[in-house]
């Protein structure tokens, strides 16, 4: 029956039956499509004079400027708390509210994990996640785990890209790394509990779409003094928070 159907219309296979079989496959890289989308955005984002100062992450696409969380699905995070400096998990809570309510999305604590951060990490691990696409992965680290922790990084963060048929691309998990022997060292100085918020906060819009600036006044610049979110940094965490649902993923 396989052959006479891949004989007689194999679009027809290729575009609905292949599809609605691959996730459940072994080795599947992608869960079933529509996974916890909703049929509207769940969130909107704040209504914020865009004057410019902000740049997005590279798109894999020319054609498309920017890619984004797909608004109507909740962004699920999982922290590895292991190496937390006191007061850390407070930090990392208060700049998710921070970045969810810059950009209208809908960030979801998913427990703590044992998963180590990786370059190469897989956006889908049914095993340890179920059949959805991997949460994003908050990790206190350092420089042996994570080499490009090194020297005066103090935090990484990206995203992971992906693309339904004929749709555009969008964000479907991400990770970010702090450096924390670093940052403990930032929390004993004067201020420090800002800096280090800023640094997540920081980290965190690089997770969702915004790259370095050449302005120092905003917080997307690679070496800024500024703890707070500046207006570059919130017009383009707004237009982040705006991107295109994407059901069919």
């Amino acid at each position: 029956m396989l052959l006479l159907l891949l004989w007689i219309a194999p679009g027809l296979l290729q575009d609905h039956a292949l599809p609605a079989v691959r996730p459940y496959l072994p080795n599947a890289s992608a869960p079933p499509p529509g996974v916890g989308a909703a049929p509207a955005p769940l969130g909107a984002p704040p209504e914020v004079a865009d004057a410019g100062g902000y740049r997005f992450t590279d798109s894999p696409d020319p054609d498309q400027p920017m890619v984004a969380y797909d608004p109507c699905r909740t962004v699920r995070y999982v922290v590895r708390p292991d190496g937390a400096p006191p007061g850390g998990r407070q930090l990392v809570e208060e700049a998710i509210a921070e970045i969810s309510a810059a950009t209208g999305l809908q960030f979801v604590p998913a427990g703590t994990t044992t998963e180590a951060p990786a370059d190469r990490r897989a956006p889908y691990q049914p095993e340890r996640y179920g059949r959805q696409w991997a949460p994003v992965l908050i990790t206190w680290s350092d420089e042996t785990e994570v080499p490009g922790l090194a020297g005066d990084v103090v935090g990484l963060g990206g995203s992971t890209a992906r693309q339904a048929p004929g749709q555009p691309f969008v964000y479907v998990t991400g990770q970010v790394a702090l450096d924390a022997p670093g940052l403990a060292q930032v929390l004993d100085r004067p201020g420090g509990a800002a800096h280090v918020r800023a640094t997540v906060v920081h980290e965190l819009a690089h997770v969702v779409g915004l790259s370095h600036v050449d302005d120092p006044a905003q917080l997307m610049h690679p070496a800024g003094g500024t703890t707070v979110l500046a207006a570059g940094d919130r017009a383009g965490l707004a237009r982040l928070g705006a991107g295109e649902c994407v059901p069919r993923l």
